[in-house]
C-alpha cells in the first residue's frame, strides 16, 4: 500500500526529480528535430557535391550548359509612387543543366528547370 503523500524511496537519490522528467519528456522532440536538421544538411551538401561534379563532367564535355528564351520587362518608378512597366522583349538566357546552380563561365547559372518556370525577368 503507498502511503497518501505518494511514494517514498530509501534514498533521495533513487527518486526523480521533476526537472529528470520534464527533460525526458521535453529532450526528445529537440534531439529528434536535431538529429533530423543534422542528416538534412549532410544529405543536401552530397547531393550538391554529386550535382557539382556531373555539371563538371557535362560542362569538360560541352552539354552542361543550356540556353532558354525569357522575357523582359522594365519598371520605371514615376511620381506619386507609380510605375511603368515596358516590355524590352525576348533574350537568350544561359543557364546550367543541373539541380542547383552552378558557377561556370565567370557568373552563377540558374538550373534550366527553375529558368522555364520562371521565363518573365524584371529589371
Amino acid at each position: 500500500m503507498i502511503p497518501s503523500g505518494g511514494p517514498r524511496f530509501a534514498h533521495k537519490n533513487c527518486a526523480p526529480s521533476a526537472n529528470t522528467r520534464l527533460s525526458q519528456i521535453n529532450g526528445e522532440p529537440i534531439d529528434v528535430l536535431g538529429n533530423f536538421a543534422k542528416y538534412l544538411l549532410i544529405g543536401l551538401a552530397v547531393l550538391y557535391a554529386l550535382d557539382w561534379g556531373v555539371f563538371e563532367v557535362r560542362h569538360a564535355r560541352g552539354g552542361g550548359m543550356a540556353s532558354v528564351s525569357v522575357e523582359q520587362y522594365l519598371q520605371t518608378p514615376l511620381k506619386g509612387q507609380k510605375a511603368e512597366y515596358d516590355y524590352l522583349g525576348t533574350a537568350d538566357q544561359i543557364c546550367s543543366r543541373t539541380l542547383f546552380p552552378q558557377y561556370a563561365a565567370s557568373q552563377w547559372n540558374s538550373p534550366c528547370w527553375w529558368v522555364q518556370r520562371h521565363k518573365a525577368q524584371w529589371q
